[in-house]
């Protein structure tokens, strides 16, 4: 089966790009994998076929035709497009060559009823992919989406890559870290993350704790501002971008996921792997792979003294923070394989046009 992967990022780095690349190299082993891109820092990450197009709009001409001809070239079977500006296109693009097209959602959000949505989600997808039940049983509240067309695949981690990166030394920055990663968006909640930090060390003062955050985007003045304010810049640390953060987490104790709005995080499910204590809040699928106080702990986005109060407990019980860590490296390595993910896509894809072909 030969795949196709969209990807329109124009800058950056996430969980989106991350899933696909992960996805792209898992079945690139035995069949025919292809990317088509916009920005050039992303294509060159990826060890498969590319083709670089302009997407400059969800009805940009050149982009649909570009598609069509690279479909009928490579003879692709299946479209699986990961942004919103790629859902039009790769769909218009099936439509005029026969293939399959397969939308990847990591996120959970509500869907308008609109006749825009019903064209994207409906009309125009063949079956959409997403990374937690909860995304579904959202996406499942608007009617005209039909449930039968949506499969639930977990993200797979690649475990070996994964010890592979964190070989590199990395001397750990606090006694005891607390570490995030992300986009600085408003999105993923890095000021409530903050908040509740500056509140922690009110219930610890003496604490030789500090809280680092990977990633870079437009919030990262805002939220240097609010450290500031908050009295705890010299206790906060943002390191920007990481190419390779994983040696950071493998130090760090806990990782926080701090969004309001969320899928199934790449990076909450690399923290458990590399034994931080998870703690998320209920946004996505965390809920669906952390139970609350056996591998990792589940807050209420905003709840600032409940985040600060799971700080403190794991900052006072070194052994109990020792124990959950290690029960959620085994929820992650157990349950999220990649070759896992791979397959159940295999499935999803194969089972998708097969029942193309049959209308």
């Amino acid at each position: 089966m030969n795949f196709l992967f969209l990807n329109s990022a124009r800058k950056g780095w996430g969980g989106n790009e991350k899933w696909t690349l992960l996805a792209a190299k898992a079945l690139d082993e035995r069949n025919g994998v292809s990317l088509a891109y916009r920005d050039s820092r992303l294509g060159e990450r990826f060890p498969v076929k590319k083709f670089r197009l302009p997407f400059i709009a969800e009805l940009d001409p050149l982009t649909l035709f570009g598609l069509v001809r690279i479909i009928r070239r490579e003879r692709i079977d299946v479209l699986i497009p990961t942004k919103r500006k790629d859902y039009v296109l790769a769909g218009l693009a099936g439509r005029m060559s026969g293939a399959v097209n397969i939308l990847r959602l990591g996120i959970d959000r509500p869907l308008p009823d609109s006749l825009l949505h019903r064209l994207i989600y409906h009309w125009l997808a063949d079956g959409i992919i997403v990374n937690a039940e909860q995304i579904k049983q959202t996406l499942c509240r608007t009617p005209w989406i039909q449930p039968d067309n949506i499969r639930v695949i977990y993200n797979g981690l690649d475990c070996r890559e994964l010890e592979k990166s964190t070989q590199e030394n990395y001397p750990k920055p606090f006694t005891f870290t607390v570490v995030s990663a992300g986009a600085l968006i408003a999105r993923k909640g890095f000021d409530f993350l903050i908040r509740s930090f500056a509140r922690f060390l009110e219930l610890s003062p003496d604490a030789q704790a500090g809280l680092v955050i990977a990633g870079d985007g437009p919030e990262r003045k805002e939220l240097e501002a609010l450290a500031a304010r908050l009295h705890i810049s010299e206790k906060v640390l943002f390191k920007g971008f990481l190419q390779n953060p994983y040696p950071l987490m493998k130090t760090s104790d806990v990782f926080v996921s701090a969004s309001k709005s969320e899928g199934l995080s790449n990076a909450l499910l690399e923290g458990m792997f590399l034994e931080c204590v998870p703690v998320s809040t209920f946004s996505g699928g965390a809920d669906e792979i952390i139970e609350d106080g056996e591998n990792g702990f589940l807050v209420t986005c905003g709840d600032q003294e409940k985040l600060a109060a799971i700080l403190e407990e794991l900052y006072r019980n070194p052994a109990s923070r020792r124990s959950i860590a290690s029960a959620a490296q085994k929820t992650a390595s157990q349950k999220f394989s990649i070759s896992g993910m791979k397959q159940e896509i295999l499935d999803f894809c194969t089972e998708t046009r097969s029942k193309k072909q049959d209308t």
